[in-house]
């Protein structure tokens, strides 16, 4: 009996039971998306840890799926038009590449030598005139404190512990050095490998896969190879762009040195929104320790100036239409990418973000690449050879029909 005189249908406190029917919806869908975003969180930071563990080997091959997608057409014009073997057209789609990086690298670096000796002279002129405005500007750093300062900077280096750091340096060099020399050899050996058995390659691997999903994964491929083969093709003609805008630049103010400059910022704008900033403001410096601020200054109206065509009129247009990635996407992938893994996870970031996204679309009904059609489809390779055929009935009754077979010719005969 209640306190309102009527008798009460829940059961007292002490035996109320709470089933898992009564739990808010909110809860329970809460508890299903926390321990399912775990379980994503937790392969995300495996996969991480074994890229990270295996990067002397991942990072080439990447590189080297970069440079097959940008010599696949070239590869296909010698083979088809030109009418060359597969395994020449290789060699001569390779060697090419080999001899135009190389001869980039040549070019600049003499260009460099040649100009170094200018600017050393040009660069000792603009520290002394730094070193004049410290002693008469405001700081008031007369030249006795100036030389004594340079002098703990030189027993830094040159004492105990400066040599023991140079030393340690040079060893670190040396094993830097050695994984980039391993590096090129291993993306030499894909690079090859992807092009004249790329197929062969993605086959096998599909071919690992269940036989219901075998189809989809090679189509959600095809569509993942075009998106990137866009986004590659893309960026060189950005960088290209840029290149020649900011070597243009510099050239009326460091000729000598307008090559190299074009060449590292070529290189640099292979990292989108970032790497030609970098190099631009490199392009500034040398400017500025040559020719003073006034040029220094014209030089990074010229820098922000081809930044600014590249950021609202070629990424919009250009990359918008190859990769379909947002320009907020592109810069937080670049920057998520640069904390994970440096200057190789921002490289990497904008194509495996293109990436994934063509594959996770297709994979969800929604083809980018409708022209790719679905003609090419996956060989389903059988074996000539089973188990079952492998076993000791089937051996010995091979032998029996292979004696019979004997038997009846002599009789024949």
């Amino acid at each position: 009996m209640t306190d309102e005189g009527f008798v009460s249908d829940e059961p007292a406190a002490e035996h109320r039971t709470w089933t898992p029917n009564q739990i808010p919806p909110s809860i329970r869908a809460a508890a299903g998306w926390s321990w399912r975003l775990l379980l994503i969180g937790a392969l995300i930071a495996a996969i991480g840890w074994l890229f990270a563990y295996l990067m002397t080997i991942i990072v080439p091959v990447a590189i080297a799926l970069l440079v097959t997608v940008l010599l696949a057409p070239l590869h296909g014009f010698l083979r088809h038009r030109a009418h060359l073997p597969n395994a020449l057209a290789v060699a001569v789609a390779v060697i090419g590449l080999l001899a135009v990086v190389g001869g980039l690298i040549f070019v600049a670096g003499h260009q460099l030598y040649v100009g170094f000796s200018q600017l050393t002279d040009q660069a000792i002129a603009g520290i002394n005139e730094v070193r004049r405005w410290l002693a008469d500007g405001p700081l008031g750093i007369d030249n006795d404190q100036l030389n004594t300062y340079w002098q703990q900077v030189q027993s830094a280096v040159t004492g105990g512990t400066g040599l023991s750091t140079i030393a340690t340096g040079a060893l670190g060099v040396a094993a830097t050095a050695g994984h980039v020399l391993v590096g090129i050899l291993i993306t030499i050996f894909c690079t090859i490998f992807f092009l004249g058995d790329g197929k062969t390659i993605w086959t096998w691997l599909v071919r690992l896969l269940p036989t219901n999903v075998r189809e989809v994964t090679h189509q959600a491929g095809r569509r993942g190879l075009a998106s990137l083969s866009a986004y590659v093709r893309t960026q060189i003609l950005v960088a290209l762009i840029d290149a020649i805008g900011i070597g243009a630049g510099s050239a009326f103010f460091v000729p000598q040195l307008a090559v190299p400059i074009g060449v590292l910022v070529f290189v640099g704008s292979f990292i989108p929104v970032v790497g030609a900033v970098v190099t631009g403001t490199i392009a500034c410096v040398v400017v500025l320790v040559s020719h003073g601020w006034p040029s220094a200054l014209v030089m990074l109206a010229i820098v922000l100036l081809v930044q600014q065509v590249e950021s609202h009129g070629l990424q919009p247009f250009l990359m918008g239409h190859a990769v379909s990635l947002h320009p907020v996407a592109v810069v937080l992938a670049v920057a998520a990418g640069s904390m994970a893994a440096g200057i190789v996870g921002a490289l990497f970031a904008v194509p495996l973000v293109a990436t994934l996204n063509t594959v996770i679309l297709y994979l969800h009904g929604h083809d980018k690449f409708p022209e790719l059609g679905g003609g090419d489809r996956v060989p389903l390779w059988r074996s000539k050879v089973k188990l079952r055929d492998l076993s000791l009935p089937a051996i010995t009754g091979s032998i029996r029909r292979v004696r019979g077979n004997d038997s009846e010719e002599q009789q024949v005969e």
